[in-house]
């Protein structure tokens, strides 16, 4: 070994042996607190789960069709296989369309309601962040939609429709509730 090797060697057993007191220092009293917290959660009686459940089996529904209608053909068809005369039902084309016919129905809330000489307006919020005020006859929603009735916790509409089978229409009521 050379001389400046033989000098290098006691410093490097020194700090051999000094780490170890070095990180022995560092596990001390810092996590004090966390160990507390551990050993009482440990010590405290753990609670019994309740058993699952029992699962009744499945009853399968077998659908006989003598009475009833085609779930899979739509609505306005069956209305039509009943009445294939024209009812006379359009919108009115040559009308002036209202602003809050702009908009599907189901984007549409109902706010409330606003008493004035007697007449009754609901207040309508539409997508573009603003309050409209409608009464009965008013038009909304893009089917044509006709408010019937306005009371304190739903509008009652009539909309038209096309039935989708001899190029008519039809009637469909519509509710709104009142948002919350």
């Amino acid at each position: 070994m050379t001389r400046r090797q033989q000098q290098k060697l006691p410093w490097g057993l020194a700090l051999l042996m000094v780490t170890p007191l070095l990180l022995s220092a560092c596990g001390g009293e810092q996590h004090g607190d966390l160990v507390a917290f551990v050993e009482k959660v440990k010590a405290k009686k753990q609670g019994r789960i309740p058993p699952l459940p029992e699962i009744k089996p499945y009853e399968t529904f077998i659908y006989q069709d003598e009475e009833r209608r085609d779930p899979f053909s739509p609505y306005v068809a069956e209305i039509h296989k009943e009445q294939s005369v024209d009812t006379g039902i359009r919108p009115d084309m040559n009308r002036k369309r209202e602003a809050l016919e702009e908009f599907s129905l189901d984007s549409l809330k109902y706010v409330g309601t606003l008493e004035k000489k007697g007449k009754i307006w609901a207040l309508i919020a539409a997508p573009d962040n603003t309050v409209y005020r409608v009464q009965v006859g008013n038009h909304m929603g893009t089917n044509y939609g006709e408010i019937l009735q306005i009371t304190e916790n739903k509008i009652i509409l009539k909309e038209i429709i096309p039935d989708g089978a001899t190029g008519g229409w039809v009637d469909r009521p519509a509710t709104m509730s009142l948002a919350e």
